[in-house]
């Protein structure tokens, strides 16, 4: 017999992400359409496909049967409410920085008795992560870096994304997961632009995103360093942030990490 859970439905891509890294894949009845985007196969018809945390009804997540229901924040409480209502068990989760995702990582891991995987998983990531850490402090002085999740309003990327910018050998400006607006950062004027809006993929329109706001006198701006990284890299908490670190590695320091990093688009001429 399967220990812990056997139908899983998996309300976030990062937790699903997850479950596949481990090997427990296959537990996952049901999950969302952003989850096929950063979890190949998820859509080969042995699971249902259902819509985001946010906007899924209980009915369709209750039509899988599952047994427990994983979830991240943003979610909406009153359907987890009624997941619960139903006799369903539900695991919320609310990552801010690296150091929680280890731990729901591992949580999540000891739930499906892969405790083992789980660890190995989480050494693979901090060892990945270190090892950047230690090439970007051989190389070039730190750089100021203004990282965006979200266009209407600003908003700052979250603290994990600030962590990584850091172990690339970069400052993150601002407060992360803040709001604020195109005239702070113009007054800070950062030596690089990084956009990772949240559900838009590898599609954050930066010409026009530094002509409606204003900023063509921006340092980043004249010197080309004004970049999109694939948004499931960045906003999507698990262990595909490694992608995301080595496109900001690449944005921040090229000569040292290549300028061909996955997810990595430069604004135009």
């Amino acid at each position: 017999m399967a220990y812990g859970p056997s139908r899983i439905a998996s309300l976030q891509p990062s937790l699903t992400v997850t479950l596949n890294a481990i090997g427990e894949l296959g537990r996952v009845v049901a999950c969302t359409k952003y989850c096929a985007e950063v979890v190949a196969g998820v859509e080969d018809g042995e699971r249902l496909i259902i819509h985001d945390n946010w906007s899924a009804k209980v009915e369709q997540i209750l039509a899988a049967r599952p047994d427990l229901v994983v979830a991240s924040v943003p979610y909406r409480m009153e359907s987890l409410a009624e997941i619960m209502k139903a006799g369903v068990a539900v695991l919320a989760f609310a990552p801010n920085c690296l150091e929680d995702i280890y731990r729901d990582t591992q949580f999540l891991a000891n739930i499906v008795g892969a405790e083992q995987r789980g660890a190995e998983l989480i050494d693979y990531m901090q060892a990945e992560i270190a090892a950047v850490r230690r090439r970007a402090r051989a190389s070039q002085p730190r750089v100021r870096v203004y990282c965006e999740e979200w266009g209407k309003p600003l908003i700052h990327s979250q603290r994990w994304v600030a962590e990584l910018v850091a172990a690339a050998g970069g400052e993150f400006v601002g407060a992360p997961g803040a709001q604020t607006t195109a005239e702070e950062v113009a007054a800070g004027d950062p030596d690089v632009v990084i956009a990772a809006w949240c559900g838009a993929g590898d599609r954050v329109p930066l010409e026009r995103m530094v002509e409606q706001r204003g900023w063509r006198e921006l340092r980043a701006v004249r010197e080309r360093r004004v970049y999109c990284v694939n948004d499931e890299y960045l906003n999507t908490p698990a262990v595909t942030l490694l992608d995301g670190l080595r496109a900001i590695a690449s944005a921040l320091d090229p000569a040292q990490f290549g300028e061909t990093a996955r997810g990595l688009r430069r604004i135009a001429d």
